[in-house]
């Protein structure tokens, strides 16, 4: 226990020295969380919109008046069927409503400049949800769950954690170790009387705290600054994420058994960790819309768990019996890692 308070006590000194890696480590969750929670949005704001209208009625102006009041829109007001196309062509409207009395009751038909998808589906989606409450579409009941005011932190938040830990843990560790590899250090331990396994959990266990603090922070911010849905259900969330931070490290240590330079471990981790995570998690993407290939693909990818399970224990608020097969699929890939893991870095001995 000695040995390894003292491997420990060396690697968090060597840690806390480097203080360029420290502002890294440190700074950038919080950074990538405000960005992704403030700056990076999918929701569209001042949605400019005209009317064509063949016939006012009551139920056409209560129409109008929701549009025009709503925060979203920017009303432009009525134009002729015949202008249409110009003002989408040009670019100076994002959204046609036509409104058309069909024997005394009003129907509608959205016509949007699709150029850019995502814009398109979320306009249309504010549309029909002022819609969705008028006389023009009385027979559509919308309910938002989990999320009624749209808002995209929610959907990032647990994309963010699942990168910032694969980075923190896997990359910093692999460099970490393989550091050690290139002046020298390691080979003096691998000789000495220490135990493999005595090695590695020195190696560790200042990564494993550090993500404690920097998990700590990042739910503190989710939960103060983006306003995430509080409940003691938070308890499972550090549970799942604390798993899933044994099992970056475990990514990390291997990592470091295959690569022999800094520069490689970090190639490597960037290549093969990094951008699937942000392509193929469901971070930004969902997975469900990706060709089956990928989303075979997709399934080894560790990120992609823990996210699913991030939004239904934090914005779904489930209990953890509903990521049952989500906390299986991690505690076997942190199994296989770890053992991995271990048995190659002690046959370099």
């Amino acid at each position: 226990m000695a040995t390894l308070i003292s491997l420990v006590r060396k690697e968090l000194l060597h840690i806390v020295r480097d203080k360029r890696t420290m502002l890294i480590t440190l700074l950038m969750p919080l950074v990538l969380l405000l960005l992704f929670g403030f700056a990076i949005s999918t929701e569209v704001n001042d949605v400019r919109i005209v009317a064509v209208v063949d016939q006012h009625t009551d139920s056409t102006r209560t129409i109008l008046e929701k549009i025009s009041v709503n925060d979203y829109f920017t009303f432009q007001g009525l134009t002729s069927a015949d202008e249409v196309e110009s003002l989408l062509r040009t670019g100076k409207t994002d959204a046609v409503l036509f409104i058309r009395n069909d024997n005394g009751q009003p129907t509608t038909q959205i016509v949007v400049d699709a150029s850019n998808t995502t814009s398109a589906q979320t306009i249309t989606g504010y549309i029909e949800a002022v819609l969705s409450g008028s006389p023009a579409a009385s027979q559509i009941l919308t309910y938002t769950l989990y999320n009624p005011q749209m808002k995209s932190a929610y959907n990032f938040v647990p994309g963010i954690m699942g990168m910032i830990f694969i980075l923190i843990c896997a990359i910093m560790t692999s460099v970490s170790i393989v550091r050690e590899k290139e002046t020298g250090t390691m080979d003096l331990l691998l000789v000495s009387p220490i135990k493999p396994r005595t090695i590695i959990l020195g190696k560790l266990v200042p990564y494993f705290l550090l993500s404690c603090i920097i998990l700590t922070v990042m739910l503190l911010m989710a939960y103060t600054l983006l306003r995430l849905p509080f409940s003691a259900g938070v308890v499972n969330v550090v549970a799942i994420s604390l798993l899933y931070i044994i099992l970056s490290l475990s990514i990390g240590l291997l990592v470091s058994t295959i690569v022999n330079t800094q520069l490689t471990a970090l190639i490597v981790s960037a290549v093969a960790f990094m951008l699937p995570v942000i392509m193929l998690s469901g971070m930004i993407f969902p997975v469900d819309n990706m060709p089956v290939v990928l989303q075979w693909l997709s399934s080894i990818i560790p990120a992609r768990w823990y996210i699913e399970a991030m939004r239904k224990l934090m914005i779904q608020q489930l209990d953890m019996v509903y990521v049952i097969r989500e906390i299986v699929i991690l505690l076997s890939m942190t199994l296989i890692l770890l053992t991995l893991s271990v048995k190659k870095f002690s046959s370099a001995k």
